[in-house]
């Protein structure tokens, strides 16, 4: 009877997965949400080994009536907003679609939170890009918000649009203001998954050539594992606020890749090419956090640093990798002994 209900919206992406994993070892009840459910990528969630203990169903954040409809056919004790479009750089390419899936998802999912007036606790993903160019101060709750990107742009909204909600109609609504974080769930086309996959392929002896764009670039990136639980542990507090959340430790791209290298003990050599065609049309040189606000009012604060974060990673993905040549290999055997 007392068992709570929680609806993930963007269950199949890197957060979605972890933090459904998480609620499940807490005891929830877990829904989670795809465009189209019956063709929803769950390939984060059986990796995990946690697909048949999730329902997924079919909701379009952007689309008011089905918002309203999943709520109602759920009834959640907590939501997740995880949903919407994840990358900075194609915000540049698709900026309308960005702005959509973001801030109107967002809006939609509020709006229908305070029409079915249900004591529903709302967590809604920001990002540190919502900052922008700090000047290598480093920002926390009370910092201005300066976007360079549509994505930014897209993410501050929705943050105001929480605040908006909060103060106006007693909602129970925060937002989660995460600086970069990673783990083997994320998809290649994010930076350090990308430095990190052509750096064991090449440590595997494959003729493999790593494209990067600004090494310049310094950011603060932790473990997504450790994130989640900020996330849950945002709605348990009595009030709701915003909280930063970040290792408060900044290190740059080239920092990255010689640790990488030294772990891996290769060399980047011919192997590495700074692409200009890889640049964004506006950067954020560095991106410093501040997150002692979580530490004081939710007892939260990352354990896994850089050092440790990169050796996370670069365990699984040899491991993937290794087992995804000897499948290859198992079957180029039986292929030439049907021959």
């Amino acid at each position: 009877m007392n068992e709570k209900s929680a609806l993930i919206c963007g269950i199949s992406g890197q957060d979605g997965t972890l933090l459904a994993k998480l609620l499940l070892s807490k005891g929830y009840q877990v829904y989670g949400t795809s465009r189209d459910a019956e063709v929803c990528s769950a390939r984060n969630l059986e990796r995990l080994e946690i697909r048949d203990k999730v329902k997924i169903v079919s909701m379009a954040p952007t689309d008011f009536r089905s918002v309203l409809q999943v709520i109602q056919a759920t009834a959640p004790d907590e939501i997740y907003n995880l949903s919407g479009q994840s990358s900075v750089a194609l915000s540049f390419l698709q900026p309308v679609e960005t702005l959509d899936s973001i801030a109107k998802g967002t809006l939609n999912l509020l709006e229908a939170i305070r029409f079915l007036d249900r004591p529903i606790r709302f967590y809604n993903a920001g990002s540190s890009e919502v900052f922008g160019d700090t000047q290598g101060t480093p920002a926390n709750e009370m910092t201005p918000f300066r976007p360079r990107s549509p994505y930014g742009v897209a993410k501050a909204s929705a943050i105001w649009e929480v605040i908006n909600y909060r103060e106006s109609y007693g909602l129970f609504a925060c937002s989660g203001i995460l600086f970069n974080h990673e783990s083997e769930l994320r998809p290649n086309r994010f930076i350090i998954k990308k430095i990190v996959n052509a750096a064991c392929r090449i440590k595997l002896g494959e003729a493999f050539r790593l494209d990067i764009g600004n090494v310049d670039i310094a950011r603060d990136w932790g473990w997504a594992e450790e994130y989640v639980y900020a996330m849950h542990k945002m709605l348990q507090v009595d009030t709701p606020d915003d909280f930063v959340i970040a290792t408060g430790e900044t290190n740059s791209l080239r920092t990255v890749l010689d640790l990488v290298a030294e772990k891996l003990q290769i060399e980047w050599d011919k192997s590495l090419s700074v692409n200009d065609t890889l640049f964004r049309p506006s950067d954020i040189p560095t991106s410093n956090a501040d997150p002692v606000k979580a530490k004081r009012y939710l007892g939260w604060s990352s354990e896994v640093k850089i050092d440790d974060l990169l050796d996370k990673l670069i365990s699984a993905e040899l491991k993937e990798l290794t087992t995804a040549c000897n499948i290859l290999d198992k079957n180029k055997n039986i292929s030439r002994a049907r021959r």
